[in-house]
This record gives structure tokens, C-alpha cells and sequence, in this order.
């Protein structure tokens, strides 16, 4: 595995499990019961969206990098 790979994947599980916390967070703050299925649903979606996002702008980096040597 690459360290482009590992970027992306690191991102989209970082920010998909935070943003699910914080998500709860709010839902508890509210007086609502922890919903487990609810914090897999934030953090999957929101962690693919990220992942997704950081691909698209290492690869934008990297053709950046390479048009500057050439």
C-alpha cells in the first residue's frame, strides 16, 4: 500500500469517526439514547465523502507537482 492510499484512508476514518462523535454529542445533548446504527450511518457516509475529497486533491497535487518539473 502506498502513502497515498494510506492517506486517504486515514482521513476518511478520522474525520467520519469524529464527525459521528460530534453528531452524537448533540443527539445526547438533546436528551436522545445513543443510536448505534445512526453513529455507522455518520461515520461511513461522511468518511467516504472525505476519503473522496482527499483522493481528488492528492491526485490534484501530484499532477501539480508534475507539470512544474517537466
Amino acid at each position: 500500500m502506498n502513502t497515498q492510499t494510506k492517506a486517504i484512508i486515514k482521513s476518511g476514518l478520522f474525520s467520519g469517526i469524529v464527525y459521528a462523535g460530534l453528531m452524537a454529542g448533540f443527539d445526547y445533548s438533546d436528551g436522545q439514547d445513543f443510536k448505534i446504527w445512526k453513529f455507522i450511518f455518520h461515520a461511513s457516509f461522511f468518511g467516504i465523502l472525505m476519503a473522496l475529497m482527499t483522493r481528488y486533491n492528492l491526485k490534484k497535487q501530484a499532477d501539480k507537482e508534475k507539470n512544474k518539473t517537466e
